[in-house]
């Protein structure tokens, strides 16, 4: 068999394929894609590898075959493998394979670093701190909104709010509660009692456009593609729920068409769609450069109130359902079929 990619999953994820029982992950995107590519993919997970091999499922002529195989050539992880002994197996088959998006969680402060060196993009970042009780007193002094938020979680988990109020309190959002209206001191409590021996930043709040009174902001798929050149596949907007301050689906928000959103907060749709997207491939190029491994990546963008775009973070993992939940069938098959372009990019140029 020739041209075999391999697709490494999560054991849930990959025991789940025949079944179609795959979560997040549409499988059979990936096979149609392959099919028209010429691709054979073997679907694998780490539990699954030894030696120089790996028993998984290949597919060919719309069936599933059940093989040990020699490691594919390159191989793309959508494997989160954060304990250990996983990461020494992940270390292990790299060794022998190109395995792009090797890494899929990065630290949030490392990556506004990485951007930060970049003059050009320095204006769309929001001011950001490492987490020290100092650097929350600056952040009181500097912004009237900021954000302490874990450096390396999804989903929109750990992150408190503060807002600033009259006569030194604050209002701190904190999950899905009611704020609470704090003293200064009573603020840098209860944040510490919440971040406790967590790795946090600070960043200053952007007050994003709004849609409904609810904040919003935008998913942006940016992937290498059949040259290994980044390319935009989608953009989607994430609209808070209410009262929430975080806009993520997975904890309420809801997706809504950038156009729209763009067109009633009076911004010129077309125009900033375009300006998104040109940002988008500024900050994939920059961390790329810095990060080779990386190739499939959703960032967060905000649009504050003028019309300004601001960098929030990248997801090396991305989920892409805001695709799906909007119809955005294009978008979300090109998100499946764009990293096996890469993919046979690579293979030919391994030879």
């Amino acid at each position: 068999m020739r041209n075999i990619v391999g697709i490494l999953l999560d054991r849930k994820t990959y025991l789940g394929i025949q079944s179609k029982q795959t979560g997040y992950e549409q499988i059979d995107l990936y096979n149609q894609a392959a099919e028209k590519l010429g691709i054979t993919l073997f679907y694998i997970c780490l539990q699954e590898t030894s030696g120089k091999s790996a028993l998984g499922l290949c597919y060919e002529n719309k069936s599933y075959r059940l093989l040990r195989l020699p490691y594919p050539k390159v191989i793309h992880n959508r494997t989160l493998s954060l304990s250990p002994y996983m990461l020494k197996k992940l270390k292990h088959l790299a060794a022998s394979s190109h395995v792009f998006n090797r890494q899929n969680r990065y630290d949030k402060l490392l990556i506004h670093k990485l951007l930060y060196t970049k003059e050009s993009l320095r204006a769309h970042l929001p001011a950001t701190l490492a987490y020290s009780r100092a650097h929350v007193l600056e952040a009181m002094e500097r912004f009237t909104d900021f954000f302490v938020k874990p450096t390396s979680s999804s989903l929109g988990k750990g992150i408190i709010k503060l807002s600033k109020l009259e006569y030194d309190t604050w209002e701190v959002y904190w999950s899905n509660k009611e704020p609470k209206e704090l003293s200064r001191e009573q603020a840098l409590a209860f944040i510490q009692t919440k971040v406790g021996k967590q790795t946090y930043l600070i960043q200053q709040a952007i007050i994003l456009a709004m849609h409904q009174g609810r904040p919003y902001d935008l998913r942006v798929s940016v992937q290498r593609g059949a040259k290994g050149k980044w390319q935009v596949n989608g953009i989607a907007g994430k609209v808070a729920a209410k009262g929430r301050q975080v806009t993520n689906l997975g904890i309420g928000g809801e997706a809504w068409a950038c156009e729209l959103l763009f067109q009633r907060s009076g911004f010129q749709p077309q125009r900033m769609k375009e300006a998104v997207e040109q940002l988008s491939l500024k900050l994939a190029e920059t961390l790329g450069n810095r990060l080779p491994h990386m190739a499939d990546i959703g960032l967060d963008i905000g649009v504050d109130l003028t019309g300004h775009i601001w960098f929030i973070e990248a997801n090396g993992r991305d989920q892409r359902y805001e695709f799906k939940q909007l119809k955005m069938d294009d978008s979300f098959y090109k998100t499946y079929e764009t990293p096996l372009l890469y993919a046979k990019y690579l293979l030919n140029k391994r030879g």
